[in-house]
């Protein structure tokens, strides 16, 4: 059975509350039973967690090596300058993919830079909580 650790970044557990028309008014607790029911259709196990903080997310990105065969991340604002984060993901060398809720290309100029995504397999952004549906489809490829 493959592994999956879907990891979401700072502002994530406001969600449901924060700029509806934007991130929607599905909760992170919502999606994380979507996702949930989905890995289980797909004979998936997965880890679902937040952070609001750059270290705790990384040391579970180092803690993941041996433990898990995909990363899920959905970085948050880190997306544009964690340097560290996208260093993690490199050394840690468990595919990887990094999503978003909006379509990060659309919206402001800063948002469509990503320092992490050139160290993941693939970035899937701008369907809303089925952003993480679509991406743990794509693990399964992987």
């Amino acid at each position: 059975m493959k592994k999956v650790l879907v990891m979401n970044g700072p502002n994530l557990n406001l969600l449901g509350m924060r700029e509806k028309n934007i991130y929607g008014s599905e909760t992170l607790g919502d999606i994380e039973q979507k996702v949930k029911a989905e890995a289980e259709m797909l004979n998936i196990e997965i880890e679902f967690m937040q952070s609001n903080h750059e270290g705790e997310l990384i040391d579970r990105i180092h803690d993941a090596r041996g433990k898990f065969d995909v990363i899920i991340i959905n970085p948050g604002a880190y997306t544009h300058y964690s340097i560290a984060i996208r260093d993690a993901v490199k050394a840690v060398e468990i595919p990887t993919i990094e999503i978003h809720l909006s379509n990060v290309h659309a919206r402001e100029e800063f948002r469509s830079k990503s320092v992490i995504a050139p160290v993941c397999v693939g970035q899937i952004s701008g369907f809303g909580s089925g952003s993480y549906v679509v991406a743990l489809h794509a693990a399964t490829l992987i």
